[in-house]
């Protein structure tokens, strides 16, 4: 019992630096770089913090048991002929896979949230800040959450890319880390354009085109890989900026009824 209230205690220790560290770097960042907006209010201020330690710890939780099934399904599924082959390639080309396989399934998770109303339930949150700031990345549904990560990590294990010891999972792990990382980055409220890189990689304005009000919030899908929306049709990055991004599906005033709403059954069409 001790021994979980230390690993607890030391959790929400790392993840307090990490705020910290987050809000010394993003806040003047966004006041000396980013669009004017009106004051949140202090409840929105409230639940953003509550939803980064909520999308921090409890996704760890729920994956668990279905990356453990994940492993043994793999293992009795997918020919051992395939694992080995990629096995044996050089460590740069695995980590390249996994970089490439996980974003793409990423993508696909992200793209179905939009494109399946029972998924839209959960996802919608997400959208539902009227003034992107860099917390808004983690302002997510854990259901939502771990929905998106299973569409990344499943053909990862398919594949023998990730696995349940050490070495197989440490490349999986960065890739989650590092996309959380750039996270805030592209929900952060910056004015910033990147010219011929934003080809490469996506970017604030890339990403605020996604969440914008109306027409575009079904585009630009991908969290690091802008090529995937070119390749499947859904990229749009016009010079300029959206003139208001939310989600037009009502949300509840309290982070009860934002967490509660969405698990209960949809009403039935008359």
């Amino acid at each position: 019992m001790s021994e979980t209230l230390a690993g607890f205690a030391a959790t929400a220790a790392r993840l307090a630096a990490w705020l910290v560290l987050l809000t010394v770097v993003f806040v003047p960042l966004e006041r000396w770089f980013g669009a004017r907006h009106a004051p949140r209010p202090r409840r929105e201020h409230a639940h953003n913090i509550a939803y980064y330690l909520i999308s921090s710890m409890v996704p760890i939780v729920l994956l668990g048991v279905p990356t453990a099934l994940l492993a043994v399904l793999a293992q009795h599924v997918v020919p051992q002929a395939l694992t080995g082959a990629i096995a044996g390639l050089p460590l740069a080309v695995k980590v390249a896979l996994v970089f490439i396989v996980g974003e793409t399934g990423f993508y696909w998770g992200h793209r179905l949230s939009h494109e399946l109303p029972w998924l839209w339930r959960f996802h919608a949150l997400h959208h539902s800040t009227e003034r992107m700031n860099f917390l808004a990345n983690t302002r997510t549904h854990p259901v939502d959450m771990v929905i998106t990560r299973l569409f990344g990590l499943v053909p990862l294990y398919l594949l023998g890319l990730a696995g349940p010891t050490m070495a197989g999972t440490a490349a999986p792990a960065a890739l989650l880390v590092v996309g959380t990382l750039w996270g805030f980055f592209i929900h952060a409220n910056l004015r910033w354009r990147f010219g011929p890189l934003e080809w490469l990689i996506s970017t604030p304005a890339f990403h605020h085109w996604h969440h914008s009000r109306n027409d575009h919030i079904n585009r630009n899908y991908a969290s690091t890989l802008p090529v995937l929306d070119r390749l499947f049709g859904t990229h749009y990055l016009p010079r300029h900026w959206p003139a208001a991004v939310g989600t037009e599906t009502p949300q509840p005033a309290t982070l009860a009824g934002q967490l509660l709403d969405p698990l209960a059954p949809a009403p039935k069409a008359r």
